[in-house]
């Protein structure tokens, strides 16, 4: 069956099942005994952004800053399971739940076995559903189909399991449709039981997917607006005498900082969609933004809601306490509780999963651990106030180094693909401190982009450093690109939104508008990809090769590399 079609045929029946399980429902009674019960409890625990992170991730990634700010190690494929184990034992009744990036821009352990270890360990700890996430799309919809179902991939074969028999949870997507038909492209929405009261969970991706994907990844699907799209699937469960009602929505917004459980939050847009949902909808668990809060705000009908993020990598579980009224069969809003559970490393570790992992770290080991360069320290990718990163330069620069030949002249790289920091200490047995392993490599490189070099004038590249400040609702959305050490330039704060870049240089020369400059970024930020539209007016495109062959290859002719001076972008107030 067709990959256009299988996955929309589940949708389907999820709908028409959901309404012949469900009419019955919607009409009856409660029974006699139910009046006056003590309500159901449910805990609800979530798992956002775990990019197969099935090892415990290194450096910065692998940590959690806690209330006093203090940090304290997190991550790993065995003690997520740990602590899910004891969230479980902690609650007479207990859900898990994704809420997207499950896979995708994963380390070498879970990608070079298209992610098929990460679901393994999913359906190990009996995921419930999970709606998609960008990153579940980064091979195309053909490939997540395959995900679903199993199969061995048709290209590279089953190298992990085979057969692989694919996610034994859904993977939902209300708002994805098909350009071509307008049907749905994935099952909206998953229904399961606590006690025979139904609890029903909307699976969305954000929106804006296209803006963060490869055009041709999703070259015949549309995402249409979150609200609107779960409002209308809440009042149809509504209509089925589903009265439980969580969104699962892979948006996020960013913190002020603070610990697990603060809400400095940014006004972004998943307070927005938490605000603006239906009444009908008890909680929001949110994802994308690799950020960690629990909040509150009130719904459309005043009624209090939370919304909540876990961090990314398998660092925190957010976790919701519901009580469900037998008679209503809705949640007790006064009554909900939430908090981030951090996944220590002080817990004993998963047997199932440790051993999960292990069987994937083997397989991938000869690969993995094979050196390519080596740092005198830390390379990392937080930045400075000036949006530049030591790792994001090195970069940019080996992007440059890789396309002379075509010319290349500038390169730029966008910041959210660069994956992880570059760690000095190694934490693999026989691999000295300072070896930067492909495996590391790989971490920071996961996507797979080609390289391509275009031309632009002076006028077209600084459109394309003012699109770095996005206007959105609530605010604007800056994305720092990384630039080569062949370009300075300095930007305002004070300055109005498509002014702000000013002292443009190359190679130490002023950029002239008129002028013509031969530009590198990858295929994604060429597409348009993160807004930079401007991009996409490049011309004498000539493609090159992938962006992890020139990270790996300059850091072999880069030996003991040092980390770069934060100087190519200076900023004003």
């Amino acid at each position: 069956m067709g990959a256009s079609r299988r996955l929309a045929r589940r949708a389907a029946a999820v709908v028409a099942a959901a309404t012949a399980a469900l009419t019955l429902t919607a009409t009856a009674a409660p029974a006699a005994g139910e009046r006056g019960a003590a309500p159901i409890d449910l805990r609800l625990i979530g798992i956002n952004d775990f990019h197969g992170n099935l090892e415990p991730p290194t450096g910065s990634s692998g940590q959690v800053v806690l209330a006093d700010g203090s940090r304290v190690a997190a991550g790993g494929a065995a003690y997520l399971a740990a602590h899910v184990r004891q969230l479980r034992a902690q609650a007479p009744n207990a859900m898990l739940v994704g809420v997207g990036d499950l896979i995708g821009a994963s380390p070498l352990t879970s990608a070079l076995f298209h992610d098929e270890p990460t679901i393994d360990l999913m359906n190990q700890l009996g995921m419930i559903a999970s709606p998609v996430g960008n990153h579940e799309f980064d091979e195309g919809y053909r490939e997540l189909e395959r995900i679903q179902w199993g199969g061995c991939h048709p290209t590279d074969g089953c190298q992990f399991d085979n057969p692989y028999t694919g996610a034994r949870f859904p993977y939902l997507g209300a708002n994805v449709t098909f350009a071509s038909s307008g049907a749905p492209a994935l099952p909206p929405f998953w229904i399961s039981q606590v006690q025979g009261v139904p609890v029903g969970f909307i699976g969305e991706p954000l929106k804006d997917t296209p803006t963060v994907v490869s055009a041709d990844a999703i070259k015949d699907l549309r995402f249409a607006d979150e609200v609107r799209t779960a409002n209308r699937y809440a009042d149809l469960l509504d209509r089925l005498g589903v009265k439980t009602i969580v969104l699962l929505v892979h948006q996020g917004d960013n913190t002020e900082g603070g610990g697990p459980d603060d809400c400095r939050t940014d006004p972004g847009p998943a307070r927005a969609i938490a605000e603006q949902v239906s009444p009908k909808i008890d909680a929001v668990l949110t994802a994308h933004s690799h950020q960690q809060y629990v909040c509150w705000v009130n719904d459309p009908a005043g009624q209090r809601r939370p919304f909540l993020q876990g961090l990314s990598f398998g660092r925190e579980l957010s976790v919701l306490d519901l009580k469900i009224d037998r008679r209503t069969r809705d949640v007790l809003r006064d009554r909900t509780t939430a908090f981030n559970d951090v996944v220590t490393r002080t817990v004993a570790a998963d047997p199932d999963a440790a051993a999960l992992v292990d069987r994937a770290a083997q397989k991938a080991a000869p690969l993995a651990n094979r050196p390519v360069g080596s740092v005198t320290t830390d390379v990392v990718r937080a930045a400075a106030p000036s949006g530049e990163s030591p790792l994001g330069d090195v970069i940019a620069d080996a992007q440059l180094a890789a396309t002379t030949s075509a010319g290349a002249q500038v390169a730029l790289m966008n910041p959210g693909g660069v994956r992880a920091d570059l760690p000095y200490h190694s934490g693999t047995p026989g691999v000295p401190d300072g070896t930067v392993t492909y495996g590391e490599a790989y971490a920071v490189q996961p996507f797979g982009n080609i390289l391509q070099t275009m031309t632009l004038t002076g006028a077209q590249l600084k459109a394309v450093l003012e699109q770095q400040w996005q206007p959105q609702p609530g605010g604007v959305t800056v994305r720092v690109l990384q630039p080569s050490a062949s370009l300075h330039y300095r930007w305002s704060a004070a300055a109005p939104v498509g002014s702000k870049v000013s002292d443009i240089t190359v190679n130490g020369q002023p950029v002239r508008p008129d002028a013509s400059y031969r530009v590198t970024v990858n295929n994604f930020l060429a597409g348009g990809g993160d807004g930079f539209t401007a991009l996409r007016d490049g011309t004498g495109v000539t493609g090159g090769g992938q962006d992890l062959d020139a990270f790996t290859g300059y850091l072999g002719a880069h030996p003991n590399l040092v980390p770069p001076p934060l100087d190519r972008i200076a900023v004003t107030t």
